[in-house]
């Protein structure tokens, strides 16, 4: 029987912005009363666009931020930032993978020494051992030996993307959450991506928090959906009930924006253009 790694409830988060000279003070409601459950070594896609809430969304679930309210549980540890702070295990059961990993790495730090961090930071393993471990996940994510002692700025879009995620995983954490982690990225490339974050999550029992705004890559690799807009869940269900038969007019809307690859669709939108 599956266990649940994730549980929101009622999640929301406030930002009060100062009033100036001319403008009163007020309060943005970034997120409003969230609630989901994600069972261990699935996948829940967050889709919406850009101001809908969900990468305010990802800073909570990652314990960047706290909530303004609600409960925020995480492999059935009630999460309490401001009352409780943080252990180092807490830390370690959440990881996150952003969208630009060049941003993220340390451009004057060799890969082997990018990896190995987040074992000198939170634990007291022997640099020996750090070493097998970063060489170790090094290969697991596709990429060579010979590429141990080299600097990002030497690395592709994809490799870089790679490391981010072999990064991420070094302290061998529970969820991951991956934030637009191949919307940068060429067609081809996100495609190596996709099938690395599924072998990973096989071999490891990942369960993973994906945002996106690309809904041909969370067709491809959520399990459930839920659909944000202006900080609320609108639609959240298993892929195929979502995909299949959407409820609320904004997923509806979302959709009929989104292209279509088959033939028959290409061949529609060809013969409006000629008419």
């Amino acid at each position: 029987m599956s266990r649940t790694i994730l549980e929101a409830r009622g999640i929301v988060r406030d930002y009060h912005m100062r009033g100036g000279l001319f403008t009163p003070a007020r309060t943005v409601h970034a997120v409003k009363g969230v609630s989901f459950s994600l069972e261990e070594g699935k996948t829940l896609a967050i889709v919406g666009e850009s101001g809908s809430g969900k990468s305010t969304l990802a800073r909570i679930l990652t314990m960047i931020d706290a909530p303004t309210a609600g409960e925020l549980t995480i492999d059935g540890e009630k999460i309490d930032i401001l009352a409780n702070g943080l252990t180092a295990e807490q830390r370690r059961k959440v990881q996150i993978v952003f969208q630009n990993p060049y941003g993220s790495l340390n451009p004057r730090q060799k890969i082997g020494d990018v990896l190995a961090e987040p074992l000198v930071i939170n634990t007291d393993k022997p640099a020996g051992e750090r070493r097998d471990l970063a060489m170790q996940m090094l290969m697991k994510v596709g990429l060579s030996p010979e590429h141990f002692n080299r600097y990002p700025h030497m690395f592709s879009g994809g490799q870089r993307q790679r490391i981010a995620i072999a990064r991420a995983l070094m302290l061998n954490p529970k969820l991951l959450v991956l934030d637009e982690p191949v919307s940068a990225l060429d067609l081809s490339v996100q495609a190596q991506v996709l099938n690395l974050l599924a072998d990973l999550q096989d071999e490891f029992g990942l369960t993973y928090v994906f945002i996106s705004h690309d809904l041909s890559v969370v067709r491809y690799i959520a399990d459930e959906v839920m659909v944000m807009y202006l900080g609320e869940a609108v639609e959240y269900g298993t892929r195929e009930e979502v995909f299949s038969s959407p409820k609320h007019d904004y997923t509806k809307t979302l959709f009929a924006a989104t292209p279509r690859a088959d033939v028959e669709s290409i061949r529609k939108r060809l013969a409006r253009r000629a008419a």
